[in-house]
């Protein structure tokens, strides 16, 4: 029976997926023992893994959490739900804009404001009389920018032309698979600086990694339609927060709606900040749940790899009776290594690929294989079945 450690609360439709080949633990601190763990936000960048350790999923598609290359040093597969919480993502974002467009909320501060003012006789007329303050605009026929076009960003731009809105999409990174999900009247174009002229709106849509943390700055607001609204649903540190709040104050940015909240942005009217909702539904939870599952009993069970964020994508397809595997580093072809390795044994399927330094190969065979040798570069050898 394999162990399961849960390092947060995770949904019970997604534990369910289990098997009776699996046994649930509530980890807390204590990992040792287990062949997965499953995580949400818990910090995990101290903890110790041990050689039982086979895999982590996150149930959620960020990873910062999790120390990525100290799990591939040791041929532990991590596992991320990419789109799994789109949907919850992109009816926030279209929620949260259409806020910004009708001053909603702080329309509503304003009008709660009003309970029990010993200076009002008639409340209705105090509130037609003081509701021209928050009088905003329509979103139809305004301009959408979206930075990135995965499977949120793709979401948000499809649903804002279904509302009327013209939209321009950039991403550096869009495969001819993700192209397909656009509505053809989603301009895309080669640069930010293309669209942004153009944006009433700008939402962000990608990961914080070396390349986007600080993307938002000074240099990049000066391209900014005057009294544009910032969105970003993503990271806080796609945003140089100190250039945001002086494009608020100069005016170049009428408001920056956003997920993350700091003590830097915290009380100012021109920001909208709300408590990291992004994927707070039990729909976006089950999902995430579930996907974080099914990877993990196919990783544990099959060796197949689906989703990892620190090894590539490898999936075979056989019904011979025997399945074994490598995770490597340093190693150009990890198919070659581990045929190498059992040399001799009849091989009904192989796959095997890259992710940078990292390496997986996996072998399908009719022949029982008790033991894969030492080799330089094997960081984990398994036997699956």
């Amino acid at each position: 029976m394999y162990k399961i450690s849960t390092l947060n609360k995770i949904s019970q439709i997604g534990l369910k997926r289990f098997t009776d080949k699996y046994e649930i633990i509530d980890g807390g601190e204590n990992v040792t023992g287990v062949a997965g763990i499953l995580v949400r936000s818990q910090a995990m960048h101290d903890m110790v893994f041990d050689d039982e350790l086979l895999a982590i999923a996150r149930a959620g598609a960020g990873v910062n959490n999790i120390p990525l290359e100290k799990c591939a040093d040791q041929g532990i597969v991590v596992f991320n739900t990419p789109g799994a919480n789109a949907n919850s993502v992109k009816e926030l974002v279209l929620g949260s804009m259409i806020v910004a467009a009708r001053n909603i909320d702080s329309s509503i501060a304003w009008v709660n404001s009003l309970k029990n003012d010993p200076s009002i006789e008639d409340m209705a007329k105090a509130v037609e009389k003081g509701k021209s303050m928050f009088a905003g605009s329509e979103i139809l026929g305004k301009t959408l920018g979206v930075v990135g076009l995965g499977a949120i960003g793709a979401m948000v731009a499809n649903s804002a032309v279904d509302l009327g809105m013209k939209v321009y999409g950039y991403d550096p990174f869009l495969s001819p698979e993700a192209a397909k999900r656009l509505n053809p009247a989603i301009q895309v174009v080669g640069t930010t600086e293309e669209m942004y002229p153009h944006c009433e709106y700008v939402t962000l849509h990608l990961p914080a990694t070396k390349d986007t943390t600080g993307m938002i700055n000074a240099a990049a607001l000066s391209h900014f339609k005057d009294g544009a609204i910032l969105l970003n649903f993503s990271r806080d540190k796609l945003v140089e927060e100190a250039d945001i709040l002086a494009a608020l104050d100069s005016g170049k940015l009428s408001k920056y709606v956003t997920d993350f909240a700091t003590n830097g942005i915290l009380g100012n009217d021109k920001v909208t900040v709300t408590p990291h909702l992004g994927a707070s539904t039990e729909e976006a939870e089950d999902n995430c749940a579930i996907m974080a599952a099914d990877e993990m009993m196919d990783y544990i069970e099959r060796g197949n790899i689906v989703n990892s964020v620190n090894f590539p994508r490898v999936t075979i397809d056989s019904d011979a009776a025997h399945r074994v595997a490598i995770l490597t580093k340093g190693v150009e072809n990890p198919a070659g290594l581990l045929q190498d390795l059992l040399s001799g044994v009849d091989v009904a399927s192989i796959g095997s690929g890259t992710r940078g330094e990292y390496g997986y190969a996996i072998l399908a065979t009719n022949q029982e294989i008790t033991e894969i040798p030492e080799a330089e570069g094997v960081v984990k050898a398994r036997i699956i079945f």
